[in-house]
């Protein structure tokens, strides 16, 4: 009996060192991630990296990840005045493929979300006047914002707060549009009104791989859902 008292001791003792050991090995795997995420990438802050699964160093052995989170707050993507900082950006990868050193990590798929906040897409209008607000859904679920600008017609200024649907172009790009300008027979309006309110803008700062799937508004923001394949975290 106590020998077998003594196993269960020692049992005990090993196995609670390997938790230890694995959860270290964890930490230090994290830090290294996010430290060659933010470097790979380009990004001015250090993303929070939390990879799951248990025991970890089985998976390193296997060169293998099971699930691998990623959050960071402000990216910016684009440059100059059309550049748009990106907040809550919150991704969740799986099985994704590592080396021992960390210095490669490919996921086989990836989801997520992100937010563009109003104030950011109003400071990414192409005129320093417009102003982008909420504008709710329409009856068929399109997601909707109110866009305001003024114009000048005849040497006379006219604004004009219009509609606009939002949408995503090749799972790159967030597309904000006017539904419809109200011209009262001035000619040229409609024109001038888009030339200031309808923009693109590309979402060029997140890792390769990830694309924009849509897009929801909301009273704080633009939500955007992101999927992705082969996304390369550290290449």
């Amino acid at each position: 009996m106590r020998a077998i008292r003594i196993t269960l001791i020692i049992a005990v003792i090993l196995g609670a060192l390997f938790v230890g050991a694995d959860r270290l090995a964890v930490y230090l795997a994290e830090d290294q991630a996010a430290e060659k995420i933010r470097s790979s990438q380009g990004l001015s802050g250090t993303p929070e990296v939390s990879i799951k699964g248990f025991p970890f160093l089985t998976q390193v052995a296997g060169s293998r990840l099971d699930e691998v989170e990623v959050k960071l707050d402000g990216v910016t993507a684009g440059s100059g005045r059309e550049s748009v900082r990106v907040s809550g950006f919150d991704a969740t990868l799986r099985d994704v493929r590592i080396n021992s050193s960390f210095t490669s990590a490919v996921a086989d798929s990836a989801s997520g979300t992100a937010r563009i906040s109003y104030a950011e897409l109003t400071k990414a209008a192409a005129d320093p006047g417009v102003t982008i607000a909420y504008g709710g859904t329409d009856a068929a679920g399109q997601s909707k914002v109110k866009v305001t600008g003024k114009v000048l017609v005849m040497g006379q200024p006219v604004e004009r707060s219009v509609v606009s649907t939002v949408s995503v172009q090749n799972g790159d790009t967030v597309r904000v549009r006017a539904d419809e300008v109200p011209s009262q027979g001035i000619p040229g309006l409609e024109q001038a009104v888009r030339q200031k309110i309808d923009l693109d803008r590309r979402i060029n700062g997140l890792p390769k791989g990830i694309k924009l799937d849509k897009v929801v508004t909301t009273p704080d923001g633009v939500d955007i859902t992101l999927a992705g394949t082969n996304v390369n975290l550290a290449g």
